[in-house]
């Protein structure tokens, strides 16, 4: 007997699988086995799938110390929900009955005391949680409806008898029968995740020598419970990293730059001054490649790395400038990089590659260095690094006065002398491209938004799952840095990068960007077409469709595409190697008209086919789908070959 089956007898023996005597509504078809005696059997498959689901989600918010609230009006679970808080530090004495509470959401900022139906004392918790876990989602459940009115994470357990109005606003679903047995399963899924990271997180703070508590026998105190996490979280930050972290820097929108005058003579004065730094330390291998992910090809025997070669051999061509191209890979990139630059035609690009080991050092050829990719968590510990090596000078004596520094992988970063121009004429010693989040713009456009000041903790290091809630703007991770202006710091010795570099507010926020040791520093908000990293075969997808387009190096988009924004696109794990995203496509479908693509299962794909609206296809664990050629989806939801 197999692994797998033996977890979905488990499933089966808490009837998990034993759905409602309800006609089983159309968004529910997805969980749905079959009908007997007009009671749903729900898929044990796809409860396992979601289970899974929710425990990753779970167990990366656990890592960040998120804060969790447990809903449960039913006395049945009371015993079972009580154990589970007890053994991963949620649970208070005082105010037993918090995960009772069923709402008050959206009045957390007034913590009141109340008497519920239940005939229990709770509390308002004082901040809302970062995700809200229902044991038994009612028909008509206010916690559901406060916390899609917050943005706040929902797992929640669901039946065949959910309405559509509910399910919506629930991100991660558990198609079940709500019985006492899954509860418990539940609960106990939960309980050994929530030990798991806390076993990984003591573990990691003894490797760095840090003293780490052990999981609090009792929690704390009611009223203090929901802010413990953070309170520890900021003793653990310096007033360095809090001072950086109020720097005001002025965000300026792309599409008020002047606009740069197409004269040959002034681009090439001015593009004589440019430097082009890319960091190429990001690997494919979640992608299933071995390879920097700068040397994948996107379409046409084409990479974002060769794309970039293309485009400084155009400009350097066409305007008789010397743009160099300098590559900082690691120890891992190098060499594979190397390769996949002989094979081109030996461009006409003044090229240099670096190899930079752990400790943000450039390595000769002859050194030995590790595997560590550590520098790289830092940009500008890497830009500090190339300029004491000695090319600063060397770059000054040429008369380079600005280096454009980006990340390999982001098929966007291209070289645009509006930027330049504006940066030269108002001597701008350091610039940051950012994009909107909804949190500022729901359109991430600032065409109507007059120039304005944000704090760096305001702009996010890196995408997250509740980016627009912590966060106003993106850092794109593409900078412009005035070299005379960088020469001058490193004389003085003005860049501390030791300092609060393992705070979280460092971590997260471009508290910790080069920036904030510039005197005269500012923000572009950038247009969706300057950051197009390549995280996942979804986005190759896209770069590989009809969608966009490459003319001298630069991304074209489709002209008939009149959504702004692009296509959502989900594949399923089936498709994350490039392998087998590449044996499931005969062809890659056209998505210009696509507003959203969500496949799972063993889905392939024929030549020629169209995809328009919303397309969600979905194949059952031991059914096999097969998209015919030629074929034109139009918002079709597909569960099965009939559905085509």
């Amino acid at each position: 007997m197999t692994l797998h089956s033996i977890v979905i007898q488990k499933l089966l023996s808490t009837n998990a699988h034993l759905g409602r005597r309800v006609a089983t509504p159309h968004h529910f078809k997805l969980f749905a086995y079959g009908t007997r005696n007009g009671m749903t059997i729900i898929d044990s498959d796809r409860t396992l799938v979601c289970l899974r689901n929710a425990c990753d989600f779970i167990a990366a918010l656990a890592r960040q110390r998120g804060r969790f609230m447990f809903v449960n009006t039913n006395p049945l679970f009371d015993e079972i929900v009580e154990q589970m808080t007890r053994r991963i530090g949620c649970y208070s004495p005082s105010g037993n009955a918090l995960w009772r509470t069923g709402g008050f959401l959206t009045n957390s900022c007034s913590p009141k005391k109340f008497r519920s139906r239940n005939k229990k004392i709770c509390f308002g918790p004082t901040q809302p949680p970062d995700c809200l876990v229902v044991m038994d989602t009612e028909r008509k459940s206010s916690v559901i409806q406060e916390a899609a009115k917050l943005q706040i994470p929902v797992v929640a357990l669901v039946d065949s008898s959910m309405p559509w109005e509910c399910y919506r606003k629930i991100q991660y679903p558990i198609p079940a029968n709500d019985s006492v047995q899954f509860v418990y399963l539940f609960c106990n899924m939960i309980t050994k995740t929530f030990l798991l990271e806390q076993k990984k997180l003591a573990a990691a703070k003894d490797r760095l020598g840090i003293a780490s508590a052990s999981a609090p026998a009792s929690a704390p105190k009611p009223e203090a419970r929901e802010e413990a996490p953070r309170i520890e979280e900021s003793k653990s930050e310096s007033d360095s990293g809090t001072e950086f972290a109020k720097i005001q820097v002025p965000i300026i929108p792309y599409e008020r730059l002047s606009p740069f005058p197409e004269d040959v003579a002034e681009t090439k004065k001015l593009l004589d001054k440019l430097v082009i730094l890319k960091l190429n330390g990001a690997l494919g291998t979640k992608m299933g490649f071995d390879g920097p992910k700068s040397t994948i090809e996107i379409g046409n025997g084409m990479t974002i790395l060769g794309l970039t070669a293309t485009q400084i051999e155009h400009l350097n061509s066409k305007y008789g400038c010397n743009v160099p191209l300098l590559l900082m890979n690691s120890s891992r990139t190098h060499d594979a990089t190397l390769e996949v630059w002989g094979k081109y035609s030996q461009p006409k690009i003044d090229f240099h590659a670096f190899e930079m080991n752990q400790n943000s050092q450039l390595r000769s050829s002859g050194e030995q260095s590790s595997n560590n990719e550590l520098a790289y968590a830092n940009q500008g510990a890497v830009i500090v690094s190339l300029m004491r090596s000695g090319t600063l000078d060397v770059l000054l004596s040429q008369g380079k006065e600005y280096i454009l520094v980006a990340n390999s992988d982001n098929a966007g970063a291209i070289i645009d002398p509006k930027i330049l121009n504006h940066l030269s004429q108002n001597k701008v010693e350091c610039c940051m491209e950012v994009r909107p989040t909804t949190s500022i713009d729901v359109n991430g456009n600032f065409a109507n938004f007059e120039e304005r000041k944000f704090q760096l903790g305001e702009i996010a290091q890196k995408p997250s799952e509740r980016l627009s809630e912590k966060f106003k703007l993106l850092d794109t991770k593409n900078m412009w840095i005035n070299l005379n202006a960088i020469k001058r710091l490193v004389e003085t010795d003005a860049l501390k990068w030791e300092v609060d570099a393992g705070s979280s507010l460092m971590q997260e926020t471009a508290a910790s960007s080069i920036i904030r040791f510039f005197e005269h520093a500012i923000g572009i908000s950038i247009p969706p077409s300057r950051y197009f990293p390549l995280n996942s075969t979804s986005d190759l997808l896209l770069l590989q469709s009809d969608l966009y387009a490459t003319s001298n190096g630069v991304l074209i988009r489709n002209a008939a595409r009149t959504n702004p924004k692009n296509p959502s696109i989900e594949l399923g794990p089936e498709f994350d190697k490039l392998d087998s995203f590449a044996s499931r496509f005969k062809s890659i479908p056209s998505v210009v008209e696509l507003d959203s693509l969500n496949v799972t299962g063993d889905v392939w794909f024929g030549n020629g086919i169209k995809l328009k609206g919303n397309v969600s296809i979905v194949a059952r664990p031991g059914m096999r789908i097969e998209i015919p050629d030629g074929v034109v989806l139009d918002n079709k939801l597909i569960n099965g070959p009939e559905d085509i």
